[in-house]
């Protein structure tokens, strides 16, 4: 049988989870909130917003231009809280700034609670964007349109966004000095689901991400919050000169975490990331891609002095000695008979797995001396390498001997 202590001990548990919630459920002015249509009255509509509070918003603005409502009771709306304690003690809440006589009023009390304002850009003009706010001009620095560097804003005009007010002043007459900032909402929505982010992050993590920023040694992705580093060694398996060669600003791409490094002096954690990660290497399938004395067609990557890199297939390189590309012919550089990305038939003379090395020649397979030797002496490499004796230059040895 429950006692009276029991009971006592139940009810205040329940009590205690369920005030923090009361109170978490409160929302703050310049928050977004919710509701649900409880009472439309012949100039304000009242909402439950749960947690026993009860929103209240101006008929208009819930009517067309013909004064019709646009809604009915037990619709939800969305609306921001401009007002804690309104008439009957309700949240005042507004879904947008209406032009007028009230226009300025509305976005001074905008300013100073902080709370987000719909604004079109309508021009550019020195050092800026012009935009249009309940019917005002206001102004927004270039520098603080977005998180990022942009080069050329015309691509704003004609656009709808959120700003936040930093500056509104009396000017000239009764027009108002009005500065915005799209920058300073979306550091704050990015700090927001930074926050959330950085409690599920783990390397080896394979997520989505935007490219938000080329530059020559890689590429910054947005993770949602956070960025990560893709550097241009791991884009892909394949050399590349430059990350624009494969990837576009705003691409959605995927990226495997590879390693975080915590926050250290004030800077953010460094979140390193890679594509080549979520592929297979080509040295992993190399003996199903080439086989040695197998005649096949690559491409000439680089050139050095001592011989050329030829791409056998992406991510898949082998090197020609010079003394394999001349055709007996003694060469003081590669560049006398190749040039870089050209296309050309080449053999495969010996495989190192191990320490992910081809050496290949320009002859065909008929043109060796002596294939069956070279052969024998490639196989021979093949089993020391298993066993990881030999290298790569005893190899190249006994086929020459």
């Amino acid at each position: 049988m429950t006692t009276v202590n029991e009971s006592n001990d139940d009810f205040a548990t329940m009590l205690a989870e369920f005030e923090p919630a009361k109170r978490s459920a409160r929302p703050r002015v310049g928050q977004m909130t919710k509701g649900t249509i409880i009472n439309i009255g012949s100039s304000s509509i009242f909402l439950d917003l749960g947690g026993k509070s009860e929103g209240v918003l101006n008929r208009e603005e819930v009517t067309n231009d013909d004064g019709e409502l646009t809604v009915a009771l037990g619709d939800t709306l969305e609306a921001r809280v401009v007002e804690m304690d309104g008439p009957a003690g309700c949240i005042v809440l507004q879904r947008s700034i209406g032009k007028g006589a009230d226009a300025a009023n509305a976005l001074i009390g905008a300013y100073e609670a902080g709370m987000p304002v719909e604004g079109l850009v309508d021009g550019l003009n020195k050092g800026g964007l012009e935009v249009t706010v309940a019917g005002l001009r206001a102004f927004c620095p270039i520098s603080q349109i977005d998180t990022r560097f942009v080069e050329d804003a015309n691509h704003f005009i004609g656009q709808k966004h959120n700003f936040k007010i930093t500056k509104i002043e009396q000017g000239r007459g009764s027009n108002l000095n009005i500065v915005l900032s799209r920058r300073k909402l979306l550091e704050e929505e990015n700090a927001v689901q930074a926050a959330v982010l950085r409690e599920t992050l783990s390397e080896g993590m394979v997520l989505k991400g935007r490219v938000s920023t080329l530059k020559e040694y890689g590429a910054f992705i947005d993770l949602g919050g956070l960025e990560g580093m893709l550097h241009i060694s791991e884009i892909g398996h394949s050399r590349i000169g430059h990350p624009n060669e494969v990837l576009t600003a705003d691409q959605q791409i995927d990226v495997k975490i590879i390693s975080i490094k915590p926050a250290v002096g004030g800077k953010d954690e460094r979140i390193s990331l890679s594509i080549k990660a979520l592929h297979d290497s080509p040295w992993e399938t190399v003996s199903d891609t080439i086989k040695t004395g197998q005649q096949v067609t690559g491409t000439v990557v680089r050139l050095q002095p001592f011989g050329a890199f030829i791409e056998l297939a992406p991510g898949l390189e082998g090197l020609a000695h010079i003394s394999e590309i001349g055709g007996g012919k003694r060469l003081s550089h590669p560049r006398e008979v190749l040039t870089e990305g050209q296309s050309i038939k080449v053999t495969i003379l010996a495989i190192d797995p191990i320490q992910k090395r081809v050496a290949l020649t320009l002859l065909s397979p008929d043109e060796i001396p002596d294939v069956g030797a070279d052969r024998k002496a490639v196989e021979q490499f093949n089993a020391a390498s298993s066993k990881g004796l030999g290298t790569f230059a005893d190899l190249l040895k006994g086929i020459k001997s």
